[in-house]
Order: structure tokens, then C-alpha cells, then sequence
């Protein structure tokens, strides 16, 4: 049978990498990390959990970093995760995918834990391509893609990620900033480089940086990007935040008929709606019957996990929940209830399983 190794880069990751490690451990063959200039234990503790380290000079450019990982596998495929990563269940898929001898490269669902709206942790889920053959590589000095035309094949192997959590992300912030700058110095016509450099200024709250950015990607990119839902809800969010409710609405409206199938586009067009009545009175009596509406259609669409950057709720539980607040603001004591009552029924229904820390 094909072998598969898992291929790492890693600097400074002792907080988790261990987790990430005794996950794979019974599931590959061998396993690489390439430390890019660690001062922690990371090396020690990757070592410990069997894994074979090697030092490497960070040049500035992920995909150079990935390469070199991927150039001390020898083996037939390569499972590509971060410390920050682990596989949280079905991870038979991957004895099963070196039964299919096909070129292919795999997609993992990789789920990350997000804050929610008003406390407690949500799940994330993106498809990326992880599980690669020997001879693909990377391209991309930074938010890095394999080069490969190969068909792209999903698995059922459950990734879980950590790394968006506020308090890791306290530790990253900026690390990409200048390495995004500096790419757009090079190709300033890539619309992914200025949706990634928006995503970097409002993960750290700078709504006013990261508009004009995702203004730009959304003039260039391609209407079957698979990153174009993430961006559309991410301007609307932006949006919102600023207070731009007629540009928010009026791109919402362009938008529309691309996202008849996403419970996120209606549960955060919902929000929008309800922000917008809050910020201006007068429009109110047709604001909020509009933003039930959105949410109602959330409901209507359901769950929808194909869909890349979806929010597990949003199609069920967050819908029914934000519809409980709106008639409980509207004075309606029994449909409030009614709705509470629906998204505890829903969140228990589609509760995940217990997240390992």
C-alpha cells in the first residue's frame, strides 16, 4: 500500500503541537516538521512525539518553506497540517484514500473554533487542499496554494484548528501583513492577495483598512472562486461595522441571486438589516420585518457544510436565536419564547461532538 507522511512547518508552537503530532501519530507512516527558528521546546517536544525535525532559515516566503518540508518526504503522499491543526475523527479516510491509486489531490474539511456572537465557541468549516502526491508543490509567498491542475477529491477526514481564537491570534498579528504588502508589490492585479490583506485588518478590528481592500478583490474576482462567499459576507460585515448601510444593502442586492443556496449570505444580510434600523430610526418599520425575513430564509436553506467558510448555526440554531431576540425587542413575549424554544431544539439536534482541547 501507498505511504502517506505528515509534513509540517512550525516556529515556536509548543503550546499545541503535540496535539497536532498524537493525532496523526497511528495514521501515517512518518512525520516532518521543518522548524523555521523556534526559541521554544517545539523542537524537543516534536522529537518526543516521534517526529523527525530539521532546522531551516525562514526566507520570508511560505511556499519556499513548504517546498523544503515537502522535499524531505519520500513518500506517496503528503499530509500537509499546522501545529495548530488536529485530526479530530474519521481519520480511516486516509488508509482508504491510498487504496485509490488515481493522481488526486485531498480536500480536508478543516474546522476552525471561532468566537461567537454573544459568547461560546462556533465551528467554521473550509475545504482545503491538504493531502497531496509527491510531486506537487507550493506557490505563494504568503496565504500559499499548491500548483497543481489535478483533480481535487474531498475526504471525510475531521480537521479541527485553534489558531483563529483571540488569543492566538494576539500572537500572529502582523506576521502577514508585510509579506501580503510585499506580494502585492509584485502582482497588484491578484484580487486573492487583497481579499487575504482585508481578512488581515479586520480580524484585528481595522474595518476602515480592510474595506477598500475587499472593494478591490470584489471588482477582479472570479464569480466560482471558492473564496468569493467568505469575501462577500466579510465586505458586509466590514460594512456594517462602518456604518456604510447603503453600500452594505446595495451590494447585498448585486449579490443575491449568487447565494440562493447560502444560509450565511441571508443570516448576515439579517444582521446588517437589524444594524441598519438600529442606526437610522426612521426606516425601522421597514428594516426589521425585512431582516426576519433574512433570517427565516437562513432557516428555509438549512446547513449547508459543502459550502466553503460556513458558520455551523446559521442555516439553524444563530437563526432561530436571533429571531427570538427580535420579537423579544418588539415586545412580543410569545413568539420570542416560541423562537427560543426552536433554537434550543435546533442547537441540541446539530450539537457536535465534544471538542478535545
Amino acid at each position: 500500500m501507498a505511504c502517506i507522511s505528515l509534513v509540517m512547518i512550525a516556529r515556536d508552537e509548543a503550546r499545541c503541537i503535540e496535539r497536532c503530532l498524537r493525532s496523526a501519530a497511528g495514521w501515517v507512516d512518518d512525520m516532518w516538521v521543518l522548524d523555521t527558528g523556534s526559541v521554544d521546546d517545539t523542537p524537543a517536544i516534536a522529537r518526543r512525539c516521534g517526529a523527525q525535525v530539521v532546522p531551516w532559515s525562514w526566507r520570508e516566503d511560505f511556499a519556499a518553506a513548504r517546498n523544503a518540508a515537502l522535499d524531505l518526504s519520500a513518500s506517496d503522499w503528503n499530509l500537509v497540517l499546522d501545529a495548530d491543526e488536529w485530526i479530530a475523527g474519521a481519520a480511516g479516510a486516509l488508509q482508504d484514500w491510498c487504496h485509490d491509486p488515481r493522481p488526486r489531490i485531498g480536500l480536508l474539511r478543516v474546522a476552525s473554533l471561532v468566537d461567537g456572537a454573544g459568547g461560546g465557541t462556533q465551528l467554521a468549516p473550509s475545504w482545503l487542499p491538504r493531502l497531496l502526491p509527491r510531486d506537487v508543490r507550493y506557490t505563494g509567498r504568503v496565504h500559499e496554494q499548491p500548483q497543481s491542475a489535478l483533480l481535487r477529491q474531498r475526504l471525510a477526514l475531521q480537521v479541527l484548528h485553534d489558531g483563529y481564537l483571540p488569543a492566538q491570534m494576539g500572537r500572529k498579528q502582523g506576521r502577514n501583513r508585510a509579506l501580503l504588502q510585499r506580494a502585492l508589490q509584485d502582482d497588484d492585479q491578484d484580487p486573492y492577495l487583497h481579499y487575504q490583506l482585508g481578512k488581515d485588518h479586520e480580524v484585528h478590528g481595522d474595518y476602515a483598512a480592510a474595506a477598500p481592500c475587499y472593494a478591490r478583490a470584489l471588482t477582479a474576482v472570479d464569480t466560482l472562486a471558492a473564496w468569493r462567499h467568505d469575501l462577500v459576507l466579510r465586505c458586509l460585515f466590514t460594512l456594517k461595522k462602518l456604518r456604510r448601510y447603503d453600500d452594505a444593502l446595495q451590494l447585498a442586492e448585486r449579490e443575491m441571486p449568487l447565494w440562493d443556496h447560502s444560509p450565511d449570505f441571508y443570516f448576515t444580510l439579517g444582521d446588517l438589516l437589524l444594524d441598519a434600523a438600529a442606526g437610522q430610526p426612521q426606516h425601522v418599520a421597514t428594516l426589521l420585518p425585512l431582516a426576519e425575513a433574512a433570517w427565516r430564509r437562513a432557516l428555509d436553506i438549512g446547513e449547508n457544510p459543502s459550502l466553503p467558510d460556513t458558520v455551523l448555526g446559521r442555516g439553524s440554531f444563530l437563526a432561530a436565536h436571533n429571531l427570538a431576540v427580535l420579537h423579544e425587542g418588539l415586545g412580543d413575549a410569545a413568539q420570542a419564547r416560541a423562537w427560543q424554544e426552536r433554537a434550543a431544539q435546533l442547537r441540541a439536534a446539530g450539537q457536535p461532538a465534544a471538542i478535545a482541547a
